[in-house]
């Protein structure tokens, strides 16, 4: 059975299962939640290994290569424009069709969310450069800054690291085959993300967010399945934008019921390898840096939301000029959540209403803490679906893809 296939089912028992589950049972919103945690962390469990071995390998193939800082280049402009197409669509949208106003409660004590910039920073070079790979596995840029500096230094001298680079290759497809067994059970422990989502679900549509969630839904998935592949259509040779999302599919499921990016990682890998053909020293690097600063999806998302709450507060309407430095903040925090792989949407949130703070908005996105949990998947899954067609789309004009038959699909 095809792995994305495993995923849709499992997910489908794990939301229907929550639907039929008493979930005011204090005893079983518990349970559910210590297995969603455990659900998660076994995701997780491979990602920080097989990221840093095919990191460090990619590094000094591409540098062998003198291809490295092109791809790198190339990457990074493909993130900026596509985030500014993104973020500007989606605050297109919602300033258009959204007449919805959220009734204003603000009953809850407001909590710091912060994007924690001087930490990340610290964090990325320790006392200790070997450290970061005992860390949690939650924040992965220091791994991937430290497999950088490996795969740099693998190119000292070839009489000294040879034994070294073989050792690290066969680390690198070791690991890789370990996470793909973990992507094969994925089917299973997706029921468990479904059920709590579920949940999550239940409380939402209790709260007035109906037609909040559902033009979000309805856009994110004309903008995922419909308009982001359609730009493949510009690639040439020509290829078959529906035949590449299909080969995503598996990693787009994932994304939307984890909302988590480093859960996801591994699915990522394999199928934008084994279904899309990037070959592998383009594939970890390209991957790495969408997962890392490439979060168009989140910010996109929660600039949408901000609007709302503006329209909310305010029986003024929202301006040009507000809209346009919501949609510049937005962008820059796209770039800063490398420290947020579960939460995406709502720390980008909780930032553009602090950012507004002195306008009242501070705690604005309060009012939309029940919906939290959608706005992360939502977000989380157009992060992946850009991370999916992006990497196809950077590797095939490098020559990093050799196209693969979609009978062979995992």
């Amino acid at each position: 059975m095809k792995i994305w296939l495993k995923l849709l089912i499992g997910s489908l028992l794990g939301v229907l299962l929550g639907f039929l589950l008493p979930g005011e049972h204090e005893l079983i919103q518990s349970g559910v939640l210590w297995l969603q945690e455990l659900a998660i962390q076994i995701g997780r469990y491979a990602a920080v290994p097989m990221l840093f071995f095919a990191l460090t390998i990619a590094i000094y193939e591409l540098r062998q290569d003198n291809r490295l800082w092109g791809l790198v280049l190339k990457t990074l402009a493909f993130i900026l424009a596509g985030t500014v197409f993104m973020v500007s669509l989606g605050i297109l949208v919602i300033f258009i069709f959204s007449r919805t106003r959220i009734r204003i409660s603000m009953a809850e004590q407001q909590e710091l969310i912060s994007l924690y910039l001087s930490d990340a920073v610290k964090d990325i070079f320790p006392s200790n450069m070997l450290s970061v790979l005992g860390q949690s596995g939650l924040y992965l840029l220091p791994v991937a800054v430290l497999a950088f500096f490996l795969g740099m230094g693998l190119s000292y001298d070839r009489n000294y690291t040879k034994p070294v680079i073989s050792l690290v290759d066969s680390l690198s497809r070791i690991f890789y085959h370990i996470a793909s067994f973990f992507s094969e059970i994925l089917g299973l422990i997706i029921i468990i993300l479904g059920a709590y989502w579920s949940f999550r679900f239940r409380d939402a549509l209790r709260a007035d967010f109906r037609d909040l969630l559902l033009l979000i839904g309805i856009f994110s998935m004309v903008l995922g399945f419909a308009i982001l592949p359609a730009f493949l259509y510009l690639l040439r040779p020509k290829t078959n934008p529906w035949k590449i999302l299909y080969g995503s599919l598996g990693a787009a499921i994932t994304a939307f019921f984890s909302g988590d990016m480093n859960f996801t990682l591994p699915v990522l890998f394999r199928h934008t390898r084994e279904n899309l053909g990037v070959r592998r020293r383009a594939n970890t690097v390209i991957i790495t840096l969408f997962t890392s600063f490439g979060r168009a999806g989140s910010a996109m998302i929660a600039a949408m939301a901000f609007i709302v709450i503006i329209k909310s507060y305010s029986s003024l309407g929202v301006e040009g000029r507000d809209i346009v430095i919501v949609a510049l903040r937005a962008i820059g925090i796209s770039f800063l959540l490398f420290r947020h792989p579960g939460d995406g949407a709502h720390t980008a949130l909780a930032v553009l209403c602090t950012g507004f703070g002195g306008q009242g908005f501070g705690a604005g996105y309060l009012i939309l803490r029940p919906m939290a949990f959608y706005l992360i998947a939502i977000g989380t899954f157009l992060d992946v679906i850009f991370t999916a067609l992006g990497t196809y789309a950077i590797a095939r004009m490098s020559g990093f893809q050799e196209d693969q038959e979609v009978r062979h699909y995992i």
